[in-house]
């Protein structure tokens, strides 16, 4: 499958501050995005999904790698962002802070296009765009404003802007956090239908792997700004090899496994440890006690889907 948006390499460092050493924010991701393929990069806060998410987007420009759409390395000027983000576009997980409250829903809806000179027959595209995001009848919510909508509207607004462009990838960070448990399984369906009737594409960034298993067709584990697991969402959440990956699944109401808790200071990009990353809270290595975890480095794992999944851990190769 050819990946209509991979990242190779990337990393993104944030300058020291206070003393502090930088912070490795991204230290080195490979990943691919299909066509009509849903990805989950699920991991804890404070992993670096965001960041990643939004240097995917071209928000943040990275200190190393590359961002590829249909193989082709982006650029950074503003001529080159703009007509990227025609076809790649940004869904936030607060819909509240990302519509304007002096806005109604057609102006924001028509932004993007606007912005792209896309005005000829705008109504026509806005109302559509509203229909695609489960907003029906379009006319019935063009005129309100975000504090005369629920929380899974206001969600449905956002999207419908993203779709204003047609864009051929979503990247939604967190798209279903803020809103309340009955709402949350219609955004998935939503983007469910959206990948299967127009084939779109999606990156879902998300800390609930109950999430991943609903809606993606692969999943990868993010720790310490690196993916340290990666495959079919069978593969991961069904017969998860990395220790980390086990852990987070070990905490779900149903995994019928006794929950582990792991120990150590949480992670930290500006002190990030030699050998493997997650060695200081893993209960692999305390059980192990393989020397390898505290000093030889983990290579990093290629983005190209894997049928059989891959995990970067010493105790598993």
């Amino acid at each position: 499958m050819k990946p209509v948006l991979e990242v190779r390499d990337l990393t993104v460092t944030y300058p020291a501050r206070r003393g502090a050493a930088p912070a490795r924010a991204v230290d080195g991701v490979n990943l691919q995005v299909g066509q009509g393929e849903i990805v989950a990069l699920v991991g804890e806060s404070g992993c670096g999904k965001s960041t990643l998410a939004r240097a995917l987007v071209g928000l943040v420009k990275p200190t190393g790698g590359q961002v590829l759409s249909d193989g082709v390395p982006l650029g950074y000027s503003a001529a080159a962002l703009k007509a990227y983000r025609r076809h790649t576009q940004l869904v936030l997980q607060d819909p509240g802070g990302a519509l304007n409250p002096r806005q109604n829903v057609f102006d924001a809806v028509a932004e993007g296009p606007r912005l792209h000179g896309l005005t000829d027959r705008l109504g026509e595209r806005v109302h559509t765009a509203l229909a695609k995001a489960g907003l029906r009848p379009p006319e019935q919510f063009a005129g309100r404003f975000p504090h005369e909508m629920s929380g899974g509207q206001q969600q449905r607004v956002v999207i419908a802007g993203a779709l204003a462009l047609e864009p051929s990838v979503i990247v939604a960070d967190e798209p279903v956090a803020s809103l309340d448990a009955s709402v949350r399984g219609e955004i998935l369906k939503l983007i469910l239908e959206l990948r299967d009737s127009l084939g779109l594409s999606a990156l879902v960034v998300s800390h609930d792997l109950g999430l991943a298993w609903n809606i993606a067709d692969r999943v990868a584990v993010m720790y310490l700004g690196r993916i340290v697991e990666t495959g079919t969402v069978e593969e991961v959440l069904l017969r998860p090899r990395h220790p980390y990956t086990r852990a987070l699944l070990s905490v779900l109401p149903d995994s019928g496994e006794p929950p582990v808790l792991l120990t150590g200071e949480p992670p930290d990009p500006t002190s990030v440890p030699g050998g493997c990353r997650f060695h200081p809270r893993c209960p692999l290595r305390a059980a192990e006690q393989d020397p390898r975890c505290d000093t030889v480095d983990l290579p990093v794992l290629t983005g190209e889907p894997s049928s059989s999944g891959l995990a970067a851990c010493h105790l598993v190769q």
